[in-house]
Order: structure tokens, then C-alpha cells, then sequence
């Protein structure tokens, strides 16, 4: 099959299958991306990860450096395309719906069902992406520091802490 109808293809199937945002299909990204196709390897995709956590916008504009990483330009719009379309209509067409049920009582039963089952897919994503970055000591040190600092101390900018992280991986770990 064309790479390009590939890139369009995966990236559409996520799109779809991302009910609480792109955090919610990273797992499924990384066994895409990584397992099946071998596009990226663990590394480059825990870099590109990182990276669309750094720039501004939403995260899930990695899938563009991804898309370029496989066909060039063309794999990059079409990953952008693919991964923002689909999930796009599809949220247009539930707004409609859900603003026609307001006030009803099975929109609030939708409403906390559907929360845990977010912060769930939220969770899977952040293990999947601390399997590829957590893998060693200091790594470990890392994580629960910067973990700590965001939970604990209610004033800190999460950036910092990730900053710092970042210096000390440099330091120690390059």
C-alpha cells in the first residue's frame, strides 16, 4: 500500500478513536507508529512526544513531524489532515446533538459516565510514554521529582520543573 494512504489511514483511525483528546490514543499511536508500520523507533517517538509538549499549540501536532518523518510534506499534511478532519466533523456533529439535549437527564448520566473512562485513556497514555523515558535510576529520580513538585507544591510552574528535568538528564545522562 502507498505510504501516503497509510500515513491518511492511521492517522484517521486515531482521529476517530480519540474521545478525550490525543493523550487518550497514545498508546494506540505508539503501537502504530512504532510496532506495526516501524516508522519511528521507541526513542524518536519519545522525542517527537516531548517535543509537541514543548511547542505551543496542541500536542498532537507531533502527528505532522510524524507524517513528515515517513513521506516528506505530503505525509505531513495528510497526518495533520488524517489525526484532525475526522475528529473535527465528528465533534461538530455531537455539539449539535448534545446542545439539542440540554437539560436532559441522560446527558448527565453520558456526561459522568464518560469521565472516568477520559482520565482513564489519559493514564494509559502517560505509562506508555513513561515506559519509553523511565530507564534507570536517575530517570526514576526524575519523574517522581518532577511528579512531587506538581502535586505538592501548588505554586511551581510545571514548565520549570520540566526544565530542570531536562538540565539534569543533560547533565547526568548524556
Amino acid at each position: 500500500m502507498n505510504e501516503n494512504l497509510s500515513v491518511l489511514g492511521v492517522f484517521a483511525l486515531l482521529s476517530v478513536l480519540a474521545v478525550g483528546g490525543g493523550a487518550a490514543v497514545l498508546p494506540e499511536t505508539k503501537a502504530l507508529v512504532v510496532e506495526s508500520h516501524h516508522w519511528l523507533t521507541d526513542d524518536q517517538f519519545r522525542d517527537i512526544y516531548g517535543l509537541g509538549q514543548v511547542v505551543p499549540g496542541p500536542n498532537m501536532l507531533m502527528v505532522i513531524v510524524i507524517g513528515y518523518h515517513v513521506t516528506g510534506y505530503i505525509g505531513a499534511l495528510l497526518a495533520f489532515l488524517g489525526f484532525f478532519v475526522p475528529a473535527g466533523l465528528i465533534s461538530w456533529g455531537a455539539s449539535r446533538v448534545w446542545d439539542h439535549f440540554e437539560g436532559s437527564p441522560w446527558r448527565r448520566s453520558l456526561q459522568r459516565g464518560m469521565a472516568p473512562m477520559v482520565v482513564g485513556l489519559m493514564a494509559a497514555g502517560t505509562i506508555s510514554i513513561a515506559r519509553t523515558a523511565i530507564d534507570g535510576a536517575l530517570t526514576i529520580a526524575i519523574a517522581i521529582a518532577v511528579f512531587a513538585g506538581v502535586y505538592f507544591v501548588k505554586r511551581v510552574n510545571p514548565a520549570l520543573l520540566v526544565l530542570g528535568g531536562g538540565l539534569v538528564g543533560l547533565a547526568f545522562l548524556s
